[in-house]
């Protein structure tokens, strides 16, 4: 008895199964979701039942979708190089996206008499609202397509709709850039004209000039004359400052036409923005007519459901009041601005004609004072070469603008127009369906891992061993559905030898011999963290075992809250047992009893006492356990649960070694644990785990072999009637287990050691 209380950790021989069943903790998640599969399999099921019901219950929608191509282009008054590209601004189609579902298109094309009747609005209070929350306008990432599509329960009505508002969004364009870019085309005619009459009149006088000077007949040499070139080169320059001032007029004289339509100035300006010499617009005033539309959408919407005086709708009425006047501010600001920045450059252009004009009278005077019929002939064919050139410009710039089609900042293309479609959009049958089951096997998966989470219970001797740091000793199996007496299963050993049961109880025998020296296990307590473990079914078999190998045992019953070995072994408890002897009623030598088997002996609880941890606690109890120690091999004591009462610890306190007993799938880890640090208070010496109730093929638990101990078992030879001895494999290092073999009572040696 007191080598137990020379410490609880086992021998390095001991934690080396230990270390091999923490490294092989960890279930794959396979394991777990096989167990839980029918989890899964009814989380699948359910959710492609929901889903079948919802394709049955859905209506279908159809939805049509055209496509148009919007190209940016702007016209070139004058081209200078290549300089007079148009180029891109990257919310420019998101504009046009947003124009697409704007009120003033969507209200054109439903006046159209073919949109009187739809079946797709004809609930709806407020059409052009209706019309916009289903009207989707996209953008390509990757190109200039925007894609309008509609949708519909009406398939018919989804192409009619889509293809009346591509259509009206088209004609408002066309309108637009003929009224707004026109002007330009307009002012650069009159120019011409005028030009054209100044290059007939110059040409006129030119052409008198030489019929009254004969000498001018014999020819001018003017590539020697300095004065000449000179003022031919200021002729060059002062064609070009007119020919800037020409143009900044008809820009100044097309923003001040244009100043009552600030819209179509705006994108008139928006289209001269690459030149460099014209304002820009500011995005702000997209931003404030954004915001107009999203309040009249939450107007309309509101009106649905509240009258007009509602003050939800009046403060959406004074919001759309507020943003109509910041509209029109800005609207202002920008005509004023357009308008200052475009006389600025007008009059900028006229300064600089009027010195250059000055510049080249001054030349003009001294090409006279060197000669003044070669400097009147050249002045004369420089003003016509000069105004001629400045009419092939203008006439060149009109014939590059088409008025009809390319004068204007859009060119839009229909790529492909809406047709009927064949399916419904939605609902999908085939992704519902996979959505379905992808949901439902993710929910499976999930409820699966929570229900394992939530399960407490020990399933496999890895994570016995690793979770409690104690061998596992054996692995009982279970003994059957069907309902036996606690005498059939306390006594399977000696009724049922050959049985799988009986080999396993001799395996935990074996594992007991070969674990600890005989002198150190003497006292051998049995317990579980809780009842209905099948502690006493071990204790009484194991002590059936260790007789049969020729060792004189004692079976020592402590339990006096449920005491079963009187009922295993067929005993009168009332009668005799160990209360008896501790209250001094009768002597220890009467109270022990045969079991009827060689060499085993029982010593019932005797009659019911009111307190037996004070008498477990007692030195009469003490003093029993040692007597008895000294008279038999083996003493196994079957106590109470160790978490329900405090008997299995005093008990633990006062035993060499203890057995604790799980039952397989039902033991649970917070209460093992509690199991094992409540005997490690009171320096128990626990040699190891049995696990009980194991169920056939429960290959987790080690079931025969997996624990890595060491049994002999026996079969029929029947081909001639004698019993063969089968090896089974061992875990136990080959030196030690022979150590334990030559250590061992020499009456063991011929028995069949399970």
């Amino acid at each position: 008895m007191n080598g137990r209380m020379e410490g609880n950790v086992p021998d390095p021989a001991e934690t080396t199964p230990i270390v091999e069943a923490v490294e092989g903790f960890s279930e794959s998640l396979f394991e777990i979701l096989w167990r839980r599969r029918w989890t899964v399999l009814l989380a699948g099921i359910v959710a492609l039942g929901a889903g079948f019901f919802y394709l049955q219950r859905a209506i279908p929608l159809y939805t049509s979708t055209a496509r148009i191509y919007v190209e940016q282009t702007g016209p070139q008054v004058f081209e200078r190089g290549n300089s007079g590209a148009i180029t891109r601004w990257d919310n420019y189609l998101y504009t046009q996206a947003e124009r697409l579902k704007s009120a003033d298109i969507l209200s054109a094309a439903l006046k159209k008499p073919d949109m009187a009747n739809l079946r797709t609005l004809a609930d709806v209070s407020n059409p052009v609202a209706g019309l916009r929350k289903r009207l989707e306008v996209v953008v390509g990432k990757k190109d200039e397509i925007i894609n309008v599509s509609f949708t519909s329960p009406y398939p018919d009505e989804t192409v009619h709709i889509v293809n009346t508002v591509v259509d009206s969004y088209i004609t408002a364009h066309e309108q637009r850039k003929r009224s707004t870019l026109g002007e330009v085309v307009r002012i650069l005619k009159e120019e011409k004209s005028r030009r054209n009459q100044e290059l007939l009149a110059k040409l006129q006088v030119m052409m008198e000039y030489k019929e009254q000077n004969e000498g001018l007949a014999l020819g001018t040499n003017q590539d020697n004359n300095l004065i000449v070139r000179r003022l031919e080169r200021l002729s060059t320059v002062l064609t070009e400052a007119q020919l800037a001032t020409a143009e900044s007029r008809s820009f100044y004289e097309a923003t001040k036409m244009m100043a009552q339509d600030p819209a179509s100035l705006r994108q008139f300006v928006e289209a001269q923005r690459t030149r460099g010499v014209y304002g820009s617009t500011s995005n702000e005033v997209s931003l404030r007519r954004a915001e107009l539309e999203r309040l009249e959408r939450s107007r309309a919407d509101a009106l649905r459901k509240l009258l007009p005086d509602h003050p939800v709708v009046m403060a959406f009425d004074s919001e759309i009041e507020r943003v109509q006047e910041q509209l029109a501010r800005l609207d202002e600001e920008f005509v004023q601005s357009q308008l200052a920045v475009a006389e600025q450059q007008y009059r900028a252009a006229q300064e600089r004609e009027t010195e250059l004009q000055r510049y080249y009278e001054e030349q003009r005077q001294q090409a006279v004072a060197l000669n003044s019929q070669l400097a009147q002939f050249t002045i004369l064919q420089s003003d016509y070469d000069q105004t001629k050139e400045l009419c092939d410009l203008l006439n060149d710039s009109i014939q590059r603008l088409d008025v009809t089609t390319e004068v204007g900042a859009l060119n839009i293309g229909i790529l492909e127009t809406a047709a009927l479609p064949e399916e419904p959009s939605s609902p999908q049958k085939a992704r519902t369906m996979g959505l379905a089951l992808a949901l439902g096997l993710f929910a499976g998966v999930g409820l699966g891992l929570i229900r394992e989470w939530k399960d407490q219970r020990l399933r496999s001797t890895q994570e016995i061993s690793a979770l409690l740091g104690l061998p596992v000793l054996g692995a009982i199996p279970s003994m059957g559905r069907a309902r036996q007496s606690r005498s059939a299963n306390g006594q399977k050993v000696l009724i049922s030898p050959d049985s799988h049961q009986a080999e396993a109880f001799r395996t935990v025998r074996t594992a007991v011999f070969f674990g600890v020296p005989k002198e150190e296990a003497k006292t051998i307590l049995v317990t579980s963290p809780a009842p209905g473990e099948g502690k006493s079914t071990l204790v009484a078999n194991l002590g059936i075992a260790m007789a049969q190998a020729g060792q004189r045992v004692l079976v020592v019953d402590a339990d006096f809250r449920r005491p079963m070995q009187d009922k295993v072994f067929h005993l009168n408890r009332k009668a005799k047992g160990l209360s008896s002897v501790l209250a001094g009623v009768i002597p220890l030598e009467a109270a022990v009893e045969s079991a009827g088997t060689a060499n085993l002996d029982i010593l019932t609880t005797g009659p019911d006492v009111p307190n037996p941890a004070e008498l477990i606690n007692s030195e009469s109890f003490k003093r029993i356990i040692e007597r008895l120690s000294g008279e038999y091999d083996r003493v196994i004591v079957d106590s109470p649960p160790v978490v329900a009462v405090t008997d299995a610890l005093i008990l633990a306190a006062l035993c060499d070694v203890t057995l604790l007993v799980l039952r397989a799938q039902k033991s649970t880890r917070r209460i093992s644990i509690q199991a094992r640090e409540a005997l490690a208070g009171v320096n128990a010496r626990v040699l190891g785990v049995v696990v009980n109730d194991v169920p056939h093929g429960g290959g987790r638990y080690g079931y025969y072999g997996g624990y890595g101990y060491y049994y002999y078992g026996y079969g029929d030879d029947r081909g001639n009637g004698h019993k063969t001895r089968k090896r089974h494999a061992s875990s136990l290092p080959a030196g030690r287990l022979r150590a334990a073999i030559a250590e061992e009572p020499e009456e063991t040696a011929d028995v069949d050691v399970g």
